[in-house]
């Protein structure tokens, strides 16, 4: 999912990246890509930021400030959003923890959803990095609505649910 992610983004772009397991491999494989340059990331999470620092300074990395949140190494409010809310990067890549044709996107934590929704409105073009387990669930705080993702990038079979997903206008990359 990360590397299929990571090749959506070019040189000279701005992009968000907020804190979730998969996203840190995105990190990760951003970073390998030895051709990207002049890549500006701005990111919530504290492991995201790590990973990416190797790449300095063919990357800016900035975060967004904002208390820690242990469990996910990840900056949430009070003042977690500040930056977030002063830019227009060219695409966010959030994760989830459920993802559900009626219910949209939604998250495990509230703080955390806030700040997806917030990357979201600073952000042109909106890409969803799922594995199959978040399929199907609908977890305690919506995100957005199915029509405000972009493109979800997945993996495994094309199920039901995924047929499910694409029929309610969802555009979907399965990763090799």
């Amino acid at each position: 999912i990360a590397k299929a992610a990571a090749q959506l983004v070019n040189s000279g772009e701005s992009i968000i990246i907020d804190a979730g397991s998969t996203t840190t491999f995105l990190a990760r494989a951003l970073v390998a890509r030895r051709e990207l340059t002049d890549l500006v990331v701005f990111t919530n999470s504290t492991s995201v930021a790590h990973e990416l620092e190797p790449a300095i300074p063919r990357f800016s990395v900035v975060l967004s400030g904002g208390t820690l949140r242990p469990l996910q190494h990840s900056l949430v409010d009070p003042m977690g959003g500040r930056i977030i809310e002063a830019i227009h990067a060219d695409i966010a890549f959030l994760s989830c923890s459920g993802i559900h044709p009626d219910t949209g996107v939604t998250n495990i934590n509230i703080p955390e959803a806030e700040m997806k929704a917030r990357m979201l409105r600073a952000a042109g073009r909106h890409i969803l990095l799922a594995d199959p387990t978040k399929f199907g669930r609908t977890d305690l705080t919506p995100v957005c609505a199915l029509s405000e993702i972009d493109l979800l990038i997945t993996t495994g079979p094309d199920t039901p649910l995924l047929t499910q997903l694409r029929n309610s206008g969802l555009q979907i990359e399965l990763a090799d």
